[in-house]
């Protein structure tokens, strides 16, 4: 019996699952299970990149045997290394303000039209490109320094294997990859000034070291005609298209082409998530599970409602007197307790999913029928009902380890042991439980 181990970090804790078949079925086994958090390092948010190696390479040790492992991380940050492998500077955090107003020193070099024509990656503030424009403009000298850039999960299996790899799903996030080429647009990066020699050649075929790559990779989706939501901190939202999307429309309505398993995209939107209950539960004295905030939720009759994409929502000092402000903004009487906060975030949260599901009918033109929510959130069954009834659609939620089952899944492929994609989803749907929210 082979088993197949997947190391799966997101931004506030990792596991490591080891996956096996059992009589046709998918069977998965929780071995470690770590904190992770940015910490603030004068004044700037860092990913404690020492700690991650030592919690990666720990939960192997508690392995006993495995055919292969392949780890998956967020996308967009990264290392610079020197030649002697060293890290330059800080593993600096999406979240951290220094790509503030990077967006318009890019535009002054490339409009961002010509930019999403190109890479098909939608403006968000924390985009690679906007990270290293900020280097750039701010710290010259450790772009100078360094002679190679990893990103996270390619540093981590450079930290295992002595490899240095770019992984295309995950550089496909990085505002810097041709949707045509799937390759490095080489013109792009010379024309913004950033040197050549820190991006090693892509490497295609590989376990998908982008979470949302390997979450959509097992969607259990019966048909064609749904629409994929892999729910966490983020709450990634589309479909898998063989071919970018890249118009106007598309542009204008925010959604992004990053690189799918099988050379395919994402073609997705990004929409805050749960990020915003997991502040509000951080800024509680006790620490309520989210069992019990989803309870206060449901008590609630509090109507108001809040653009969840506002930047303000991003990283403010506090996410409940953000909230209460917008809710004040838009003519809401404001909130009265913790239960009318969640109440309008979920609500909120809901009826985003549907208007981003209406604006993905008319760039597609295709009608949509089932949503599938993959993913810790889709253990929410607040959310999941309130979404149901936002968009008129089936909710279809489940399996909960869904970027971690990819990750497994991925390597089956490859292996052989699962021979295409169609009977992987097929296998998924009958290992795990999928919930139904009419």
């Amino acid at each position: 019996m082979r088993h197949y181990l997947a190391i799966d970090i997101g931004a506030s804790s990792g596991r490591h699952i080891l996956g096996h078949l059992r009589d046709g079925k998918i069977v998965l086994e929780e071995i470690h299970r770590f904190s992770n958090g940015m910490t603030d390092r004068d004044g700037t948010l860092c990913w404690n990149i020492g700690a991650l190696v030592d919690e990666v390479t720990r939960g192997i040790s508690k392995c006993a045997a495995y055919e292969s492992l392949g780890i998956d991380t967020w996308g967009v940050d990264f290392v610079l290394l020197d030649a002697n492998g060293n890290i330059v500077g800080d593993a600096v955090a999406y979240r951290d303000s220094r790509t503030d107003g990077m967006d318009v020193e890019t535009e002054k070099i490339i409009p961002f039209a010509e930019h999403y024509a190109r890479t098909g990656i939608i403006k968000q503030q924390f985009n690679t490109v906007y990270q290293l424009m900020a280097l750039k403009i701010k710290k010259p000298e450790l772009l100078e320094q360094a002679d190679t850039l990893l990103l996270l999960p390619d540093y981590l299996h450079y930290r295992l294997t002595g490899e240095r790899r770019a992984e295309y799903t995950h550089a496909s996030t990085t505002g810097l990859i041709s949707a045509v080429t799937r390759d490095w647009d080489w013109e792009l990066i010379e024309k913004l000034g950033f040197p050549r020699r820190l991006f090693l050649s892509v490497s295609h075929g590989l376990t998908p070291s982008h979470d949302t790559a390997s979450a959509f990779l097992v969607v259990p989706a019966k048909d064609e005609n749904t629409v994929y939501i892999s729910s966490g901190t983020w709450s990634l939202l589309g479909i898998v298209s063989d071919k970018p999307i890249l118009t106007q429309a598309a542009r204008e309505a925010g959604f992004t082409n990053e690189g799918g398993y099988g050379g395919t995209f994402r073609f997705l939107k990004n929409i805050m998530g749960l990020w915003m209950i997991q502040s509000i539960r951080d800024e509680l004295p006790d620490k309520p599970s989210y069992t019990e905030l989803e309870r206060q939720a449901r008590e609630s009759a509090y109507d108001g409602l809040v653009n969840v994409n506002d930047a303000v929502f991003f990283a403010p000092d506090s996410m409940s007197r953000a909230v209460t402000q917008k809710c004040g903004e838009a003519g809401y009487a404001p909130p009265e307790s913790t239960g009318d906060i969640l109440r309008c975030v979920y609500s909120s949260l809901a009826l985003e999913y549907a208007r981003s599901i209406r604006e993905l009918e008319d760039i597609t033109e295709k009608c949509y029928t089932g949503i599938s929510i993959i993913g810790g959130g889709s253990q929410d069954s607040f959310l999941n009902e309130l979404t149901a009834q936002a968009s008129g659609l089936t909710v279809y939620a489940g399996p909960i380890e869904g970027t971690a089952l990819g990750n497994i899944i991925s390597q089956m492929l490859r292996s052989g042991e699962l021979p295409d994609i169609k009977t992987a989803r097929e296998t998924v749907r009958n290992s795990f439980e999928v919930k139904e929210y009419l």
